[in-house]
């Protein structure tokens, strides 16, 4: 019972942040993540830090740092029932490698351009990963890997969704304005575009073949983020198993974190269709 005295304000004000951030998500063309990110910005800027004659925020402080550490570790697992790798047979080598290409470019961009302005390499790299893969979800899951400070995964957060949401309106005047049919204007939203809503709300408006398109592309470039989640905790580690070697043996493998690879499971749960539809629809919620 001390245990539950300890956890469930903060538990119960995260579990009604999300809540309201699912509903919120089939008006705003932003996704439920994004969304339940910003209201936790909001409500912790601008509610529990108020003097505690109104509110008593250590009484918040272990829900919500049990919701960080464990909670979202589960639900970044859970996330891997959303990706289907049968998909890539759909998408085609040329398409494929312009996605990949496209991932690369703008990590790449985000790193040097965050260097050029001289910001914290956690930044850069979060903001390359939010645009080049798949916004708010990309950096929830690598930010936990990387171990960026709530500052950077805030900022990162606000720009990325802030270039979306601007971009919802701007592909579609720009795929008109250099005359580029259905299926090259869905290429191009499903491969700018962060959030899956922005994409279909920016593909749908050019037509129907072009929303198809662009969510299929955009699902292609989901599923890059387990290889580049792999990527990210080998290069997290090696640090790390550098200061240890010489004590004790550590590999790379030992030191994935353990939802990481429940991430993966779980992809391959979708993959070979050993989830029913029903489990699967109530999971992807």
């Amino acid at each position: 019972m001390n245990i539950i005295k300890q956890y469930y304000k903060g538990l119960l004000l995260m579990s009604i942040l999300s809540f309201i951030a699912y509903v919120l998500a089939k008006i705003i063309p932003l996704g439920s993540v994004t969304l339940a990110i910003v209201l936790g910005i909001i409500v912790g800027n601008f509610f529990l830090h108020i003097e505690d004659k109104k509110l008593n925020t250590s009484s918040y402080t272990r829900g919500i740092l049990f919701a960080e550490k464990k909670v979202l570790a589960f639900s970044i697992a859970l996330m891997g029932i959303n990706l289907n790798f049968a998909l890539l047979s759909d998408l085609g080598l040329k398409t494929l490698a312009l996605i990949v290409l496209a991932m690369v470019f703008t990590i790449g961009c985000g790193i040097y351009i965050g260097r050029y302005f001289g910001l914290d390499s956690e930044l850069s790299l979060l903001l390359g990963i939010g645009n080049g893969v798949c916004g708010s979800s990309a950096i929830g899951a690598s930010s936990k890997i990387i171990q960026a400070n709530e500052e950077s995964i805030g900022v990162s957060v606000a720009v990325v969704n802030f270039l979306g949401t601007f971009g919802i309106f701007l592909l579609p005047f720009i795929a008109l304005l250099f005359h580029f049919s259905d299926i090259q204007s869905g290429i191009l939203v499903g491969n700018t575009l962060q959030a899956v809503g922005q994409v279909t709300a920016s593909g749908f408006s050019i037509s129907d073949q072009s929303g198809v398109v662009a969510t299929t592309v955009k699902m292609g470039r989901v599923l890059l983020l387990t290889p580049l989640l792999f990527i990210l905790v080998y290069f997290s580690t090696k640090k790390y198993i550098s200061h240890v070697a010489e004590k004790k043996n550590v590999s790379v493998l030992s030191s994935i974190p353990l939802f990481i690879l429940f991430f993966i499971f779980f992809s391959f749960l979708t993959s070979f269709s050993l989830v029913s539809p029903s489990i699967h629809d109530a999971l992807s919620l």
